[in-house]
């Protein structure tokens, strides 16, 4: 049971503003407890925060005001204040930024009572504007889900007298509902489905331990196609058996629809959703249902790992390999890293599935830290794709285009049999660079060091920093020629382009996620693809990310080299993981599949591993040479990012740094830099990097806060701590 506070007595509260410190308040009429969210005076605002402890004191008692309400939410368990302080205290981040990961929810401070919603209606106006068509369209999209009023305005961009007009013409259906629903109950035991021998052993093993009720970290490693989902659904059932409650975490939103299906036919019902692709409402909903444990399971995306959980008995990190579990902005953290922590916190289970695992936590197996399930055949009558290469240096291949003619001939086999076939090229957009023929010019973006994107399909040049966009030009912006700006290098939008003229019988389909408005646009596109409305694939990596064709039977991989340029120290490991995972979409059904790679380099060890299929082979010699290198994850390394608009005062406080080095060097760490980024300017501010290495075992975040500590950094500089960097741009 939390501490109590009565009326009047001291409380520490961390706010979600960006202050330093805990501010003392008096406990209000009624009292509350360590935990409580409760509303409190700070200047002339109310603002939300929780009370942290009892309060400090040291002030004058006259000045110091009372909590102004305690809002009608169970309190923030101990086990959830330990988690946000020790992942505050892992990543250097201020805690008060950590509390807003976990009450960044709308309408927390609402009453429970009804509230007007607004959802698809039956009839359609026999006068169709284009305000009413957007909003239509805005419902259409999220599967006729209701709105609050101001919610749909705002999405469909239109006045809220629009929705209104509908809901008169019946277009809109207008009603009453309950603030916050509880989920309907998910049944563990409504239908199990068959497994076989490999299956049911690590389902066994996985709910022994769930039993068990303490800690325990699993990597379950299954080639692409053997059931890992059905596995740890089985434990997500043995935690609900037990009272407890499951999240699930997904690497992409689009997944989430068929995932969603797959839980509503295992449990008889559906789960709670939480990321981008929700509406404000389902997720206020979905907070406060989890706090009451209303909600069993959550499907989710990284910050579902902030959701305030009452008894949070097992996480599973779908594609625990995934980039996109690491956060890149704001607070930087690795969900995957974060979800081993709240496990061990909470005393509950945290299952991490990939065929392809991080080399963390391939070591960490190696190191005792975790244990290992593995699913070497793939379900039923699927077999693991044929694999071989093309050597594109003996290809015949016409300048401007990118499909070999051995691949070229694969397809129109898989076109005459009625089979779907795959080209993927991690690269979106029409052409990477746009230069001029008379002056070499290559179009960059005004406001960082990168070269602009053209996305022939939006008619616009992107820069896949920022975001800008400007009208591609008719001119040379430098030489101001006209007609002699070139697209250089191929994107997926221009790959579909020379498909479509190289087979122009077949329906193909373009699979970006720049493409689509919408997440439920993309989820219903790879449904129609999944549902065999497509003969040809055209894809970025976001076809690799566990989506299930069973059409598909050929995947021919552009570029297989793309991804080995560069210093990134996790180069290998991408392109071996990400060449695996989409060659992994081919035969996933009852007809053989065969995946093909277009490289320039079929000796490189990489290549050479990816085709002969000795995953254990190249993980062993890659965790050599990063041993050998005393890198992650057999050292330690931290990326600091400073940033301003003047780029002298940026490289001053870098140089500066560089020189009050000795909190690093007492700890044995090398320091690399200051030097400018590889992308030396974004938005304007222009960048420099510093990179610390040091030994697995170095107290590393103490030793950054003291040097840190000893430099003013002026409000134009913006300095960001990288623990465990995943990328270095």
């Amino acid at each position: 049971m939390p501490d109590y506070f009565s009326h009047g007595q001291l409380v520490s509260v961390l706010t979600a503003q960006p202050l330093d410190r805990f501010l003392d308040y008096r406990a209000p009429e009624g009292g509350c407890f360590q935990g409580s969210y409760v509303e409190v005076p700070l200047g002339p605002r109310t603002v939300i925060g929780v009370v942290w402890g009892a309060g400090a004191g040291g002030y004058d008692p006259s000045k110091i005001r009372s909590v102004r309400g305690v809002l009608d939410v169970p309190p923030m368990r101990d086990e959830m204040q330990e988690f946000l302080e020790r992942a505050a205290a892992y990543t250097l981040t201020p805690l008060h930024a950590m509390l807003r990961l976990a009450t960044r929810v709308p309408g927390l401070t609402d009453s429970p009572s009804a509230r007007k919603v607004y959802a698809l209606g039956a009839k359609r106006p026999d006068k169709m504007t284009d305000a009413r068509r957007r909003v239509l369209a805005v419902l259409e999209e999220h599967g006729g889900l209701p709105f609050t009023l101001g919610e749909l305005a705002e999405l469909a961009g239109v006045g809220t007298g629009v929705v209104k007009g509908l809901a008169k013409l019946g277009a809109v259906e207008e009603r009453e509902a309950p603030r916050d629903q509880p989920y309907p109950w998910l049944d563990p035991d409504f239908r199990s489905n068959d497994l076989n021998d490999e299956q049911t052993a690590a389902v066994d093993a996985l709910k022994t331990q769930i039993r068990s009720a303490d800690y325990h970290a699993t990597l379950l490693k299954g080639v692409t196609g053997s059931g890992k989902t059905e596995v740890y659904l089985e434990a997500v059932a043995e935690a609900l058996r037990i009272g407890r409650q499951a999240l699930v975490l997904l690497p992409e939103i689009a997944l989430s629809a068929e995932f969603i299906k797959r839980i509503e036919a295992r449990f008889g019902a559906t789960p709670a959703e939480w990321h981008s692709g929700v509406t404000m409402t389902e997720r206020r909903r979905c907070w406060k249902m989890v706090a009451t444990g209303d909600a069993q399971i959550v499907v989710g995306a990284r910050s579902a790992l902030f959701l305030p959980f009452r008894d949070l008995g097992v996480i599973v990190v779908d594609e625990e390999h995934d980039t996109s579990y690491k956060q890149e902005d704001g607070v930087l953290y690795n969900a995957r890293d974060m979800a081993v922590l709240r496990a061990s916190i909470l005393g509950g289970d945290v299952v991490l599935a990939s065929a392809t695992p991080s080399l963390e936590s391939w070591a960490n197996v190696e190191f005792g830290k975790y244990n290992k399930l593995v699913l070497n055949e793939r379900f039923g009558a699927a077999v693991m794709p044929e694999m071989s290469a093309i050597d594109m240096r003996a290809e015949d291949l016409p300048g401007g285009t990118w499909i070999s003619p051995s691949l070229r001939q694969m397809v129109l086999a898989r076109l005459a049999k009625g089979e779907q076939s795959l080209l993927f090229l991690n690269r979106r957009g029409y052409a990477p660079v746009t230069i001029c023929r008379a002056c070499g010019n290559q179009i960059a973006c005004d406001h960082c060091d990168a070269r602009m994107v053209e996305h022939r399909f939006l008619k616009r040049l992107m820069c896949h920093q920022c975001g800008e966009t400007k009208p591609i030009p008719e001119v040379c912006p430098s030489c101001e020629q006209e007609g002699r700006l070139a697209a250089v290098g191929p994107g997926v939008e221009r790959l579909a382009e020379e498909a479509e003229q190289a087979f122009p019988e077949a329906r193909i389909a373009l699979l970006s996620s720049d493409r689509f408005g919408s997440a439920r646009a993309l989820k219903e596109h790879i449904k129609s693809i999944a549902d065999g409305e497509a003969d040809l694939i055209i894809g970025t990596q976001i076809v690799a990310k566990g989506h299930n064709f069973p059409l598909l039977t050929l995947v021919g991989v552009i570029d297989a080299d793309l991804g080995l340029q560069g210093s990134d120290l996790r180069a290998a490991e991408r392109t071996f993981q990400l060449m695996r995972q989409v060659s992994g979409r081919a035969g996933r059904a009852d007809i053989p599949g065969q995946a093909v790679l277009q490289t320039f380099q079929p000796e490189h060890p990489v290549v050479q591993a990816i085709l002969s299929g000795d995953e254990d082979g190249f993980w062993l010699a890659e965790a050599a040479e990063r041993r050998a290198a005393e890198v992650p994850p057999y050292g330690r390394m931290a990326g600091i990012i400073l940033s301003s608009p003047d780029i002298q005062e940026v490289f001053d406080i870098g140089g500066l740094l560089a020189r009050k080095q000795d909190p690093l060097l007492r700890i044995g760490a090398q320091l690399f830099g200051p030097a400018p980024a590889p992308i030396a300017r974004i938005r304007g501010r222009h960048r420099v990097r510093l990179l610390i290495k040091t030994s697995k075992t170095a107290p590393l975040q103490a030793a950054i806060a003291k040097w840190v500590g000893q430099v003013r950094i002026p409000a134009s500089v913006r300095l960001t701590i990288d623990i465990d960097p995943q990328s270095f741009y």
